[in-house]
């Protein structure tokens, strides 16, 4: 039965929520000022208390981003604004003594998209096994990664452009310093992210802005280890909308949007760096991802690594389900003959061309989508997969790897990008026993690690510890075996090329 008076009292007011099958929500909770008018394009600032009680039964406005149209994308938000800066509670209505354990969720969409109103992203699921679970808003495209010269000049650090990561430490020191009203733990927080999400995870901990402020990450298919451009060269990106600072700050939001792709334009080089992403700033990121894990320059805390047996397919389709971004087309469109496909990874491979084509290369075109598909899976997300992995079991015994493989109703076969989304969080309306089978699996594995660092539980599969000769990882789906090896020569391959081509 749902009651509309649950009510939360913390540092900035009241708020209202609701409560239904043991679960309480608290939606639109603001964790720092709305970024407009003088305070576009600067650090999150403090949100106002208010007086009375707010309301917290319904979400707020997704960040300002181009409406995805498929399903999986779809949001529970009214609608997009730069008033965006806010987050959703998810709790035990009777949380254990000391607080449930908190997971904080950071959704995907390449940097240029997100929400935290996603309609099969709820913490529902997590709430019943025992966890508060957040999600949380924060600036994308241009409001969040727009650097320029300008902005940096006014800084008083001197740097520009990674508003969308600021919005995630405040975020982060929100849950630390007011989750326990709500039920939670702010000793035990973890943080979850998909994607461009994921990235952002991985990057929050090297972040100096960020330490002290995480204590477990989960890392879903991960868009990671790819370059990140300096801060100069995302100023220059950032000329493109102008000059005039003041004018660009009385620019509309609409008239402001349709420039993401002047700053950031669809490009299909495997290892260029693109402007509308975190930047290094020596302030907020001192050194890419790749850089600081390979060099041991991050914050090591218990690990869940991984992603779906097929990524790079959605890159590649015709009809993409899930990671295009709107206003962009596949690669398949422009690359679809065995001549194309040689010239591509001449070009992106150079004096590695060789090696590149025994991995990637064929003689046959009717399997140049595949090839294509395999070579921005393993650069996109499977060496990144592995990358953090070896990084954090060097340092980390309780790391775990996973390879999520089950095909089911919200799955293709092999499942794609994305695909196990429905699975992590509970919210698909299965039809099928196994399908929710694998999810409550899946979810149950996931809440022990975020309450204990560690996914092992009486009646549950077994999941070893990541082990860096061995390559192991956990299959989710089938029987959920243990399984070695996935990719393993390919991204080694990866990660000659990249640690020697791309600049730290």
């Amino acid at each position: 039965m749902t009651d509309p008076h649950a009510t939360v009292r913390f540092a900035a007011g009241e708020i209202s929520g609701t409560a239904d099958d043991g679960v309480r929500v608290f939606r639109n909770i603001p964790y720092a000022a709305p970024p407009v008018g003088p305070l576009r394009w600067q650090p999150p600032q403090p949100a106002a208390p208010w007086t009375g009680v707010r309301d917290g039964t319904r979400f707020g406005y997704d960040p300002i981003q181009l409406i995805h149209p498929l399903p999986i994308r779809r949001t529970l938000a009214p609608g997009t604004s730069e008033d965006c800066l806010t987050l959703n509670v998810w709790t035990p209505a009777e949380p254990p003594a000391g607080g449930a354990p908190v997971v904080v969720w950071f959704d995907g969409g390449a940097f240029v998209a997100t929400s935290g109103a996603r309609a099969y992203i709820d913490g529902n699921a997590y709430a019943r096994n025992g966890c508060t679970f957040v999600t949380v808003n924060y600036r994308v495209g241009l409001f969040g990664f727009m650097a320029h010269p300008a902005l940096s000049a006014e800084s008083p650090h001197g740097v520009s452009g990674n508003y969308g990561l600021l919005d995630a430490i405040a975020a982060l020191r929100w849950v630390r310093e007011n989750i326990a009203a709500f039920g939670g733990d702010p000793q035990r927080v973890t943080i979850f992210g998909v994607s461009g999400g994921g990235t952002m995870c991985g990057l929050l901990l090297t972040s100096p802005l960020a330490r002290g402020l995480i204590d477990g990450i989960i890392l879903r298919s991960p868009s990671a280890f790819r370059p990140l451009p300096a801060l100069a060269e995302a100023e220059a990106a950032g000329l493109h909308v102008g000059t005039d600072l003041t004018k660009m700050r009385a620019m509309t939001a609409e008239e402001l949007l349709p420039l993401n792709a002047q700053i950031d334009p669809a490009v299909r080089a495997l290892f260029l760096s693109r402007p509308l992403r975190p930047n290094i700033d020596g302030y907020v990121l001192e050194r890419d991802d790749s850089d600081a894990y390979f060099s041991g320059k991050f914050t090591p805390v218990p690990a869940i690594v991984g992603n779906t047996a097929a990524e790079g397919i959605e890159l590649v389709t015709p009809d993409p389900t899930y990671a295009i971004p709107p206003g962009r087309d596949s690669l398949v469109a422009r690359i679809t003959t065995v001549a194309q496909l040689h010239d591509y990874l001449k070009a992106n491979f150079g004096d590695a061309f060789e090696e590149a084509w025994s991995y990637y290369g064929t003689e046959l075109e009717s399997q140049v989508t595949l090839r294509l598909a395999t070579v921005w899976g393993d650069v996109m997300n499977n060496y990144g997969v592995r990358s953090f992995a070896r990084a954090f079991a060097e340092r980390r015994p309780n790391t775990f790897r996973y390879l999520f493989t089950h095909t089911g109703e919200y799955t293709t076969d092999p499942p794609v990008h994305g695909n196990d989304m429905t699975y992590v969080f509970g919210t698909g309306n299965f039809g099928h026993d196994r399908d929710r089978a694998v999810s409550e699996t899946i979810v149950k594995l996931f809440a022990n690690f975020i309450a204990t660092g560690d996914p092992n539980a009486a009646g549950l599969p077994h999941w070893t510890p990541y082990d860096r000769e061995r390559d192991n990882y956990l299959e989710l789906g089938g029987d959920f075996h243990e399984a070695a090896r996935h990719r393993t020569d390919a991204c080694a391959f990866i990660e000659r090329f990249a640690r020697k081509e791309t600049p730290a």
